[in-house]
């Protein structure tokens, strides 16, 4: 009986198996990337449901509280604090006194009970951040969290991803501003910020830190 098939045809079909594996590993590979950058991997934009509707365009966009107002930890201390319910009170003892959407925060003042707000920019456990040192460097409240004074629900702005904080980190004449404007909403650089950054970067001693201990203690 003759030879049907050719003497390479067995390279070939092991060829093909293994260019086929590779393929399948590489489309895997762009999928997996794909899905974690994705909206729905990061819950970038997505408003958290709270127990209380708070609007930061209402409160800081139209009546221009400033961000420390109520996050009063966020210059000394590694977290940004979520406000007591005394804080909402010094207005709200005055103004919106019988409105039913408020009823939440008198009945928490009244018991002593915290609201158990949703957290919104969300970072895993083993990921260390403080927010004191982010301020003292002159790193603006919208660099990480955007324009909270158009948002009438609270969202994530950013993607929160390593390499988005590693691009500040590798680079932060890019995004430092001086530390009085720290809150301002819709900062704009009082010169081109490719001068006034490197300067600010000197002037604040910031570190270019990409060591994994820096953020991962």
């Amino acid at each position: 009986m003759p030879q049907i098939f050719k003497a390479t045809t067995n390279s070939l079909a092991r060829t093909s198996i293994v260019v086929g594996i590779l393929a399948i590993g590489c489309l895997g590979g762009a999928l997996f990337e794909l899905i974690a950058d994705s909206n729905y991997a990061t819950r970038q934009g997505e408003a958290r449901e709270q127990p209380i509707p708070f609007s930061h365009a209402h409160h800081v966009g139209s009546m221009g509280i400033d961000c420390r107002y109520c996050h009063t930890g966020v210059e000394n201390s590694p977290h940004a604090m979520v406000p007591p319910t005394k804080t909402c009170m010094n207005c709200h003892s005055e103004i919106w006194i019988n409105s039913s959407t408020l009823e939440p925060v008198r009945n928490s003042y009244a018991t002593n009970e915290s609201i158990k707000w949703q957290k919104v920019n969300d970072l895993p456990d083993y990921v260390y951040f403080n927010h004191s040192i982010h301020i003292k460097k002159g790193v603006g409240c919208e660099t990480c969290h955007g324009r909270v004074d158009t948002m009438p629900l609270m969202y994530q702005q950013a993607s929160l991803q390593m390499r988005w904080c590693l691009d500040c980190h590798r680079h932060p004449e890019k995004y430092v501003r001086p530390r009085e404007m720290v809150t301002k909403m819709g900062y704009e650089p009082s010169e081109p910020q490719d001068v006034l950054g490197p300067k600010l970067v000197k002037e604040y001693n910031i570190q270019k830190l990409e060591t994994c201990w820096t953020c991962h203690r």
